[in-house]
């Protein structure tokens, strides 16, 4: 039987089609958090990610990261505190990519990926997602999956779902976004209502649950914009 606590479910999946991941329990919530792999555990940031994963996981909802250090290992050690129970069915999942400079997986994932390109690994996040988070600290990793995803839900090439940016690192570069390209009409205001700014990872979950009731509402849709509460 498979147990949180030693982990027996582990699966490694390597050189596989994206659609492998995709079709397990494809009727599954998933919550994918995106941030930089740089930030330390005793950063204040790390500590947050690291509660509201574990909000994330009591949910029942499983949890998308690149399987990496930061805020990736931050998101899967509190999913997987969040899951002790062995009847609990979310799952804790990791695209991991081979870089020159290695990175590590973390130890806490019950499925983990490996993607030799950014581009094949980008698509599989989609695939998986329901919603995506971008925590409060990110370079330029952070920075191609936040743009990557609007991108494609701009042009409806994935699902309708929510942008969530944590944090006031985000605010100078939506205010850019406004003052800049939208009004140059380089963008459409339609395209603004996918990203919602919280504050804090308090109001970042309380989007994701609405988020998870218009889900169960119409898993067709799968998810449907939600504003800020």
């Amino acid at each position: 039987m498979y147990s949180k606590n030693t982990h027996d479910f582990n699966i490694i999946v390597h050189e596989m089609s994206k659609d492998v991941l995709k079709d397990f329990n494809s009727d599954r919530f998933r919550v994918v958090i995106f941030g930089s792999a740089r930030v330390q555990p005793d950063n204040q940031i790390y500590q947050d990610i690291r509660k509201l994963a574990k909000k994330i996981g009591q949910a029942g909802h499983d949890i998308v990261t690149g399987g990496g250090p930061g805020i990736m290992e931050a998101a899967n050690l509190g999913h997987r505190e969040g899951t002790p129970q062995a009847n609990n069915p979310a799952r804790s999942i990791g695209l991991n990519i081979r870089l020159p400079m290695e990175q590590q997986e973390n130890h806490n994932l019950d499925i983990m990926q490996i993607h030799d390109r950014f581009s094949t690994r980008l698509d599989e996040f989609m695939a998986l997602s329901n919603i995506v988070i971008i925590a409060p600290a990110g370079g330029i990793g952070t920075l191609l999956e936040f743009f990557y995803t609007w991108q494609l839900l701009q042009v409806h090439h994935i699902r309708k779902m929510p942008i969530v940016l944590i944090g006031d690192m985000w605010k100078g570069l939506i205010e850019w976004i406004r003052k800049e390209p939208l009004i140059y009409r380089y963008l459409d205001p339609e395209d603004m209502n996918f990203i919602i700014h919280v504050d804090n990872c308090e109001e970042a979950f309380a989007i994701i649950e609405k988020t998870h009731q218009k889900f169960m509402e119409n898993k067709k849709i799968s998810c449907q914009i939600v504003k800020k509460l």
